[in-house]
């Protein structure tokens, strides 16, 4: 199986996750890389994060990027 470039984005936004704390968000400006951009937005539409423009992660979203972070040790 191949991972799409959208899929790939996505993954590139939950490891920038810090998932030692839950009190810690991202925020992705519009004037960011619009695979950035179009990537958090995909993941808010997926309930993975609380904002469309990045927040913090859902209980979903933080399974997701334990999974996403665990691939890059």
């Amino acid at each position: 199986m191949n991972y799409s470039k959208e899929q790939i984005a996505e993954i590139d936004i939950l490891i920038r996750y810090n998932l030692a704390t839950t009190q810690q968000g991202i925020k992705v400006h519009s004037s960011a890389n619009m695979e950035h951009v179009e990537a958090v937005k995909r993941l808010f539409e997926k309930g993975l994060v609380t904002q469309i423009d990045g927040g913090y992660l859902t209980d979903l979203g933080r399974k997701a990027a334990e999974h996403a972070q665990a691939l890059i040790l």
